[in-house]
């Protein structure tokens, strides 16, 4: 068998598929079957082999936005996967990936990765209306099985009206090692010299409203204990670093809150006692998972995939309403029950969500579209 894996990008600042794709496409090279990994980025391509994993990655043209590649196009003109694996919509790439398929008879395997939940969904819909009608048309109904990575998700497909077969698999996790650990907190103690003596809270994501980044802040500076510190790391969106740190300067809280572009630092986990994220959406939530594995409780939104959070004692996941109250909880427990949430989160999310799992989990479901590459469509 081979699997052809295709996501727009590998670049760390494009945020969680970018990182979870390879991770799938390594665990899916160590079952009995070749992949090949294929992207796209502005400039040169390159290539990589990594036993049964080949990555290649294609000059990005013009309109950069939208990620068309002649040179993806003329590659898997002439591929020859068993299935085709596409992550993320509304780019053109996935019109590759589906005149791949069609033209092999193979079937064609789609990841919305969140883009379907339905905040997402509704947001700027008319450019998504567009991009559906002339940058992959036809796609979504020539579908032969979704990759959902959580019932949420897979919910919001079906309430959507697609009826091809659902395959959920949660993406995987893994920890920092100690050395990588121990490199981080020192990293960031460094740059936020703070942080060794007061108590951290983590939002580290992309800089996006779908994050509420805005109205966390709000909120910070009204309910959290002013001994607190909020470490904003993530990717520059519609929201940069200075912009954060201004809109706090302004509202007159300078020094409760520090901003910083991520994608040149390691991840600070290490320096949190409690990450937060209250998304308007996730349809995993990878930087949550994360936190977990790296023995840091969340409090998430219950429009995340983390219900689980109480039950498991690693934190709390919770209406945006109760967002506020949860906080005001949260950072009143002390700094030993806070380590002890995070070790328990730890445990039980190193146990539940890793990429082998995942893989044997989507590689059965390769197994069962071979037959019917073409599914049952759009109802």
């Amino acid at each position: 068998m081979r699997y052809c894996q295709i996501v727009p990008s590998l670049e760390t600042r494009h945020g969680g598929p970018s990182k979870s794709v390879l991770g799938l496409a390594t665990a899916l090279a160590r079952t009995p079957a070749d992949v090949d990994l294929f992207a796209t980025v502005a400039g040169e391509g390159w290539k990589s082999c990594q036993g049964t994993l080949r990555i290649e990655v294609f000059r990005r043209d013009w309109p950069l936005r939208i990620c068309p590649s002649a040179g993806l196009k003329r590659r898997l003109a002439d591929e020859k996967a068993s299935v085709i694996h596409h992550h993320s919509l509304w780019l053109r790439t996935l019109r590759y990936a589906h005149q791949s398929a069609m033209r092999g008879r193979v079937p064609l395997v789609l990841s919305p990765r969140g883009m379907m939940d339905p905040w997402a969904w509704r947001h700027h819909s008319w450019r998504k209306a567009i991009a559906r009608a002339l940058l992959h048309p036809g796609a979504l109904e020539d579908v032969s099985g979704w990759h959902a990575t959580g019932e949420d998700e897979a919910r919001s497909i079906r309430e959507l009206g697609f009826r091809q077969p659902i395959c959920v698999a949660p993406n995987g996790v893994a920890a920092l090692s100690d050395a990588e650990a121990v490199n981080a907190a020192e990293h960031w103690r460094r740059l936020v010299p703070s942080a060794s003596d007061r108590p951290v809270a983590l939002f580290y994501s992309r800089f996006h409203q779908k994050k509420r980044l805005i109205e966390l802040l709000d909120l910070w500076l009204e309910h959290a204990p002013k001994d607190w510190l909020l470490l904003v790391v993530g990717i520059p969106e519609e929201y940069t670093p200075s912009s954060v740190e201004a809109y706090v300067m302004r509202a007159g809280h300078s020094g409760r809150v520090r901003a910083f572009d991520g994608t040149s630092h390691p991840p600070p986990y290490p320096i949190a006692n409690l990450f937060l994220l209250p998304s308007h959406g996730e349809n995993f939530g990878q930087s949550i998972a994360e936190a977990l594995a790296n023995g840091v409780p969340a409090l998430v939104t219950d429009t995340t995939p983390w219900s689980g959070l109480s039950s498991a004692g690693a934190g709390w996941c919770v209406p945006w309403d109760q967002y506020a109250k949860a906080l005001k909880s949260a950072t009143a427990e002390g700094a030993e029950a806070l380590r002890q949430r995070g070790a328990g989160g730890r445990e039980w999310v190193l146990r539940e969500y890793s990429w082998t799992r995942t893989a044997g989990i989507l590689s059965e479901f390769y197994s069962s579209l071979t037959a019917n590459p073409k599914g049952r469509g759009h109802g």
